[in-house]
């Protein structure tokens, strides 16, 4: 059964309208993978001796086991950012031969197939290997080792569950930050009672039915999830009455108004963006933790000046990175209209001034801080308006991914969430405030990376036309192509 289901992705994907462009990514992924895979090797075989040389007096596999909760709680984070669960078509398979229980059984054990479950093998493989030969119990070592697989497995489908279901998200989320802030506070230490069950497991290889009864629960937690709601009346599309709003006070904008009304409308009524924006305001504390990495002298005004690219841009990193993605239900009907493709572009740098001017705003108690992260917050804004506002509809014309503006209701649905070539799109909009600001700082002072930010902004607000107009010419050359990837079902 699972060879049909393998047969029938190839085909998807082999038949796809963008087979060479996804063959070519597939490929550079590959070899990413190789060359992090090749990193955590290096890593799990150079550990144990790292440690002795660092902490003589220390046992490695000890200090391991003390701060391995924090990777587990920053692979969490990243599973839920980055990691999308892979998935087929149900429709068509519901009315197939197949049973939903082999269908729930593919799609859950193909999810097992990812880089966060490969990197953590290869990291404690050679770390595992290496602890046998320096005399360790065979036994105990490999029951550790299993067990911090049986971890990691878990919180792979803990993250279905997270996407899948907001009981479990504000759950596990409301955990976290309480755990978080009672080790900030040194009232409760999570990290030394996990470092004790991990030195525990080390010592005692039977504990390890604890990681593999966490991984049983949490498949059978999916399992059940997926079971209860995999029906075609699940799948199908919902009608519900909308109230309508009073937006004619944005017809002072002129021939852009249109748009705007109709984004603020998608926002307001549809689950997939609302919760989007929701989640932008979360980019509005980003800065806290560089703040507090600052007083104790781990963080700079460099990476503060990153900080604040995201507290300012939390909407464009958000919700205008998938732009025209959130029209992709209706573009053809779009591109049918007279209207200049320019006019829909300048509505999105509207749309992402608007929240960046807001996000500052409800941003200024950061003034508390000083004057120089108030000024590293008026440079992140002056950056979001004047250049990150391109960058980020210029991947968006590289970016032809459908999205189902309700499809964050329906279960087993694409969670749609972070691609690898979204990253590498985010990668200059990431690093690019850093190195404005890093290099005029180091050889002419703070002062001069404020102003290099601020003026090479002020220069592409003025050249507004001039860049959205090279966009523009990029969105018209893929025009069709991006329609044929969104009328992919």
């Amino acid at each position: 059964m699972f060879k049909k289901f393998i047969s029938l992705e190839w085909k998807q994907f082999k038949r796809s309208a963008n087979f060479s462009k996804s063959l070519i990514v597939k490929i550079f992924m590959g070899i990413g993978v190789l060359y992090f895979m090749s990193i955590a090797v290096a890593m799990g075989f150079g550990m144990f001796f790292g440690l002795k040389e660092s902490f003589p007096d220390s046992d490695p596999w000890v200090i391991v086991n003390n701060f391995i909760i924090f990777w587990f709680l920053g692979e969490l984070v990243f599973r839920y950012l980055i990691q999308k669960m892979p998935v087929l078509t149900i429709k068509p398979l519901l009315i197939l031969p197949f049973t939903k229980k082999s269908i729930i059984h593919y799609g859950l054990g193909k999810s097992i197939i990812s880089i966060f479950n490969f990197l953590l093998f290869f990291i404690l493989l050679p770390f595992s290997i290496i602890l046998m030969v320096k005399g360790y119990s065979i036994i105990n070592v490999l029951a550790w080792f299993f067990g911090m697989l049986a971890i990691s497995y878990t919180l792979n489908f803990t993250t279905f569950l997270v996407n899948k279901n907001d009981k479990y998200f504000y759950s596990i989320l409301s955990i976290i930050v309480i755990l978080i802030g009672l080790e900030y506070y040194d009232i409760f230490k999570i990290s030394t009672v996990a470092g004790n069950a991990f030195n525990f497991l080390s010592t005692h290889f039977y504990a390890i039915i604890i990681p593999i009864a966490t991984l049983v629960t949490s498949y059978f937690l999916s399992y059940k999830h997926l079971a209860k709601n995999l029906n075609l009346d699940d799948l199908e599309e919902k009608k519900k009455e909308v109230k309508t709003t009073d937006l004619s006070w944005l017809n002072r904008f002129g021939e852009v108004a249109p748009f705007l009304k109709n984004d603020l409308k998608l926002i307001w009524r549809n689950v997939r963006p609302k919760k989007t924006v929701f989640s932008a305001a979360v980019f509005l504390f980003y800065a806290l933790y560089f703040l507090m990495m600052k007083k104790s002298g781990m963080s700079g005004h460099t990476m503060m000046a990153f900080a604040m690219m995201f507290v300012t841009g939390g909407f464009a990193m958000t919700f205008g990175q998938f732009v025209p993605s959130w029209d992709s239900e209706y573009y053809q009907l779009l591109m049918s209209q007279n209207i200049r493709y320019k006019t829909y572009l300048d509505s999105k740098w509207y749309l992402m001034g608007f929240a960046v001017i807001i996000s500052f705003v409800l941003a200024t108690p950061y003034i508390y801080f000083g004057w120089e992260i108030y000024a590293l917050l008026v440079a992140g804004a002056f950056f979001n308006l004047g250049i990150n506002s391109y960058l980020v509809l210029f991947g968006g014309s590289l970016l032809r991914m459908p999205i189902k503006l309700n499809e964050k209701a329906k279960a087993f649905g694409n969670t749609q969430g972070f691609k690898m070539s979204q990253i590498l799109i985010a990668l200059p909009k990431m690093f690019l405030p850093i190195i404005l600001f890093a290099v005029p700082n180091y050889f002419w002072g703070f002062n001069a990376g404020i102003l290099t930010i601020i003026g090479l902004s002020v220069i592409g607000i003025l050249l507004k036309n001039f860049f959205l107009t090279k966009i523009e010419n990029i969105y018209q050359k893929n025009k069709y192509r991006t329609i044929e990837a969104y009328n992919e079902k």
